[in-house]
C-alpha cells in the first residue's frame, strides 16, 4: 500500500480561488480587505514566510503592508504601532511575524492585538472562543489541517487522534479542533515515554515536533492519516518534515508531503481570516 498525497498546493489553490471571488464581492459593497504584517528586525526565515503571505494576499486581491522596524525598536514602540492599526479601519488584518527579539515580551505583543484584528488567531480571547465552540479566528495552521482533513473526505469522529507536539501555535489548538469534530485526542511531547507504542495507536497522527524524521514507517499505524506540519532542513541542507516520508507513505493511507503539505494552507487560512474580518465590518 502507497499512501494517497494529500496536496495542500492543490486544495490551497482552490481555496484562494473561491476568496479571490469573495474579495471581489466585499469591494463591490466598497470594502477593501487589509492586511498589514509588522516585521521587526530581519530574520531571513521570517523574511520567507512573510514573501509567501504577501504574494498569497496579492493573488486574492487583500491589500498587503509590510512594516519593517529595526530590532532595536523597542517593545512600547511596537505596542504604539499595534495601537495604530488597531484604529485604522483600512486594515482588517494585523499580524506581528514571529519570532522577535529577546527585549520584547511576545504575549504583551499578542494580547495587544485587537482580537477582532488577530487574524494570526493567537489572541487569548479568540483561543478561548475556539475551546467554548464559539465564532472566533483560528490559528492558521490547525485551520488548515482541519481543512485539507474536510476536503479529503476524512472525518475525524470516532477516531483516535494523536498528536505530537504541544505549542500554543499547533498542538494544542489543532487537538482541540479535532476534539471538536468528535475525535478521541491523546497529546504526546518531549516528556513522553514510548512515544512510539502512542503514535501506533493513531488512526489521525498529527506531527508537529519540529524534528526531523522524528516519526518513521514503524512508528505509524497501518492505514492511519498522517499529517506533518515539521519544518526543517536535514543535513544536506534540504527541505524535510517531521516525518520520514519514503517510509511513512509506505504505511499510511494518507499522508501530506514537505514542502506542499501544511504550509501552503497554513497562509491561506491567515488570507481566509483576513477576508472574514473584512466581512465582520459590514453591518
Amino acid at each position: 500500500m502507497t499512501a494517497s498525497i494529500i496536496s495542500g498546493t492543490e486544495i490551497a489553490k482552490q481555496t484562494r480561488t473561491n476568496l479571490s471571488e469573495e474579495v471581489t464581492a466585499l469591494k463591490e459593497q466598497g470594502v477593501n480587505p487589509g492586511l498589514v504584517i509588522i516585521l521587526v528586525g530581519d530574520n531571513s526565515a521570517s523574511l520567507s514566510y512573510i514573501k509567501g503571505k504577501r504574494k498569497a494576499s496579492e493573488e486574492i486581491g487583500i491589500d498587503f503592508k509590510l512594516e519593517q522596524f529595526p530590532a532595536s525598536l523597542s517593545e512600547e514602540e511596537l505596542l504604539k504601532v499595534i495601537d495604530r492599526y488597531n484604529e485604522d479601519s483600512s486594515y482588517h488584518g494585523i499580524l506581528v511575524q514571529l519570532p522577535l527579539p529577546e527585549h520584547i515580551n511576545e504575549i504583551a505583543v499578542i494580547e495587544r492585538i485587537s482580537p477582532e484584528k488577530d487574524v494570526d488567531g493567537f489572541h487569548p480571547v479568540n483561543l478561548g472562543r475556539m475551546l467554548t465552540g464559539q465564532k472566533c479566528f483560528l490559528s492558521c495552521t490547525p485551520a488548515g489541517i482541519m481543512e485539507m482533513l474536510r476536503i479529503t473526505g476524512i472525518d475525524p469522529a470516532g477516531k483516535h487522534a494523536v498528536v505530537v507536539g504541544r505549542s500554543n501555535i499547533v498542538g494544542k489548538p489543532v487537538g482541540q479542533l479535532l476534539l471538536k469534530e468528535n475525535a478521541t485526542v491523546s497529546y504526546c511531547h518531549s516528556k513522553t515515554k514510548d512515544l512510539s507504542e502512542i503514535t501506533r495507536q493513531a488512526d489521525i497522527l498529527v506531527v508537529a515536533a519540529g524534528r526531523a524524521n522524528l516519526i518513521t514507517g514503524n512508528d505509524i499505524k497501518p492505514g492511519a492519516v498522517v499529517i506533518d506540519v515539521g519544518m526543517n532542513r536535514n543535513e544536506l541542507g534540504k527541505l524535510c518534515g517531521d516525518v520520514l516520508f519514503d517510509e511513512a507513505k509506505e504505511v499510511a493511507s494518507y499522508i501530506t508531503p514537505v514542502p506542499g503539505g501544511v504550509g501552503p494552507m497554513t497562509i491561506t487560512m491567515l488570507a481566509r481570516n483576513t477576508v472574514e474580518a473584512a466581512k465582520n465590518t459590514i453591518s
